[in-house]
């Protein structure tokens, strides 16, 4: 508990715009060093200390106790466009809890966090080219099938142990990869279109399997096609895993199809595979498949919505199955009460037991 107090300290004091001198003075120590202390969790805070806390730093005293709160301990990287710093951090806010109660929760019920971590040999130095292997060489070896997207939430959960939630994002939110000591999570907002929630999700499993390497801006710029490097080796694995180029086969002599044919065919091998028209156009010409110039003379009208007027209505169930099968145990047990689940979810308490119907678990509570 000292090293989570400690880090929700520094957090606090990071966030005010304190030094380690001034928090010093707030507590009424003598020196720096014994709030360096307690930031570490070598020592920890005396209950006179921690009301001291609560009254000076004005925060309510779950801020140090509830360990569904990720303050200082949680890293986040957002993929987003037009957010302001103070809407993310709100819902990070929120984020944060959904995370950590799954983490707190998984503890309670003896559901261990994987030994080993997955990771991927690239550096900021890497090519293109390396990362585009990678992906495909990650999907051969979770066994994705011919429609790697299909597969790729449920291979993440039960062979990398990584939490997918698929949530109700703020407007401009499409995801977000998260990084805990113990734990790894990935959000996609369920609202997009199916196409673009696949190429999040390859693209921030991306920031998960290099977060040591090339650990990941707080803010991604969504709509920034051209991003930094980091941010063109994700797209680059995610595009190669969610379109192998065995999968692409058809296109080796798409240089004779006129106009029409070639977008005819992009759009329906893009529904096929489950991604959009456009990035499986890029695809193509990282593949050397298409050529630039050709690829931008394609209307962008006519790859909108995979060549729909509008995009069909899907949206995947709130959460997951192994977010709310971790719920159920959990209520069974008695490790969280009704009311607090379904504030947890933002849920009426009625709706529980129609969150877990939809993932086909055993409501373990009558409601």
């Amino acid at each position: 508990m000292a090293n989570v107090i400690g880090a929700r300290i520094k957090a606090l004091r990071q966030q005010r715009g304190l030094s380690q001198d001034g928090l010093a003075r707030i507590f009424g120590f003598k020196d720096r060093q014994t709030v360096s202390a307690i930031e570490t969790g070598v020592r920890g805070l005396a209950a006179a200390e921690l009301v001291v806390a609560v009254e000076k730093l004005d925060v309510d005293l779950d801020y140090f106790t509830d360990p569904f709160r990720l303050d200082g301990e949680g890293r986040f990287s957002w993929r987003q466009s037009g957010v302001t710093p103070e809407r993310l951090q709100a819902y990070e806010q929120i984020a944060g809890r959904w995370i950590g109660a799954y983490r707190a929760l998984a503890a309670e019920t003896g559901r261990q966090a994987p030994l080993m971590r997955r990771a991927l040999g690239l550096t900021k130095a890497s090519r293109f080219e390396d990362a585009m292997d990678a992906g495909e060489r990650f999907a051969g070896e979770l066994d994705l099938g011919p429609v790697p997207a299909l597969g790729l939430a449920s291979a993440m959960e039960a062979e990398l142990g990584i939490l997918v939630l698929m949530v109700d994002a703020q407007e401009g939110i499409s995801g977000a990869a998260c990084r805990l000591p113990e734990l790894d999570a990935v959000l996609i907002a369920r609202g997009e279109v199916a196409g673009r929630r696949h190429f999040d999700l390859a693209h921030e499993l991306f920031h998960i399997l290099t977060w040591e390497a090339m650990p990941p801006k707080h803010m991604e710029d969504a709509s920034d096609f051209g991003g930094n490097r980091v941010e063109q080796l994700a797209n680059n694995f995610a595009a190669a895993m969610l379109m192998p180029s065995s999968a692409l086969r058809e296109f080796d002599d798409c240089a004779r199809l006129d106009m029409d044919e070639l977008t005819m065919r992009l759009n329906a091998v893009a529904d096929e595979l489950r991604v959009t028209s456009s990035a499986l156009r890029w695809r193509l010409v990282a593949l050397r498949r298409l050529t630039k110039a050709r690829a931008r003379a394609i209307p962008e009208g006519a790859l909108h919505n995979n060549g729909r007027e509008a995009p069909p209505r899907e949206s995947p169930t709130l959460f997951s199955r192994p977010f709310a099968e971790l719920l159920a145990a959990a209520l069974e047990r008695g490790h969280i009460s009704i009311r607090r689940a379904a504030s947890l979810c933002g849920l009426l308490i009625e709706d529980l037991e129609e969150l877990f119907t939809a993932h086909g678990v055993v409501c373990p509570v009558e409601l």
